[in-house]
C-alpha cells in the first residue's frame, strides 16, 4: 500500500492551512479512533457479551475517512475490502456453527478492513492463538467456585456461567492491537 510522504499534497487540498487540518484529522483517526474501537469492543465483550453494531460501523468509517486523506489507492482500498469480505464470510460460518457470536464475526472483518491482507495473517494467527488461551482461561475460570463477593457482579455471574460463551472480542482486540503498529497507516 503506497501511502502520501508527509512532504505531499493531500489529494483536492491545496490550501497548506487546510491541508494541515486534515492532516491532523488523519492522525487523529491513527492514533485514537482504531486503538479506542478496540479497547471498547473488548471492554464490551467482557461486561455484556456484546459488540455493539455501530464499533463495527464507526472502523467502517474511519477506514474510508483516513484512506481518503493518505490518499490510498482505489486498487488497495478494493484489496482491503476483499480481505473484509472474506474474513466476513469465513466469521459468519463460525456464527452459524456457533462458534463465535455476530459481534465477534463483524469485528474481525472490520479490522479486517483496516489490516487489508499484508498483514491479515499475523491478526488471524493472534486472534487464534489469544482465543485460546482466553478459552482455556475461561474453562478454569468456570470450573472454580465463584466466591460470593464476585457473585455479586453480574457481568462475572455471567462470564462464569458454564452455559455462557467466550467473550471472543477480546482476543480479536488484542490481537489487533499487537499487529496495528506495523500497518502503514502507523509506519
Amino acid at each position: 500500500m503506497r501511502l502520501l510522504a508527509g512532504n505531499e499534497s493531500v489529494p483536492g487540498f491545496a490550501n497548506p492551512a487546510r491541508q494541515n487540518r486534515m492532516i491532523m484529522v488523519a492522525d487523529s483517526i491513527k492514533l485514537m479512533l482504531f486503538p479506542a474501537m478496540m479497547a471498547f469492543a473488548a471492554s464490551s465483550d467482557l461486561l455484556t457479551m456484546t459488540i455493539s453494531n455501530r464499533i463495527s460501523l464507526i472502523l467502517i468509517g474511519g477506514f474510508f475517512v483516513l484512506a481518503f486523506f493518505v490518499g490510498m489507492s482505489t486498487t488497495d482500498v478494493l484489496w482491503h475490502l476483499g480481505a473484509a469480505g472474506i474474513v466476513l464470510v469465513v466469521a459468519f460460518g463460525f456464527f452459524s456453527r456457533g462458534w463465535i457470536g455476530g459481534g465477534d464475526a463483524k469485528l474481525a472483518a472490520a479490522t479486517a478492513l483496516w489490516f487489508g491482507f499484508d498483514h491479515l495473517m499475523p491478526y488471524l494467527v493472534y486472534a487464534s492463538l489469544l482465543g485460546g488461551a482466553l478459552t482455556l482461561l475461561l474453562l478454569q475460570f468456570r470450573a472454580a467456585p465463584l466466591p460470593p463477593f464476585l457473585a455479586r457482579h453480574e457481568w462475572l455471574q455471567r462470564l462464569h456461567s458454564k452455559d455462557g460463551g467466550v467473550p471472543y472480542g477480546i482476543a480479536l482486540a488484542i490481537a489487533a492491537l499487537a499487529v496495528y503498529p506495523d500497518t502503514a497507516f502507523m509506519t
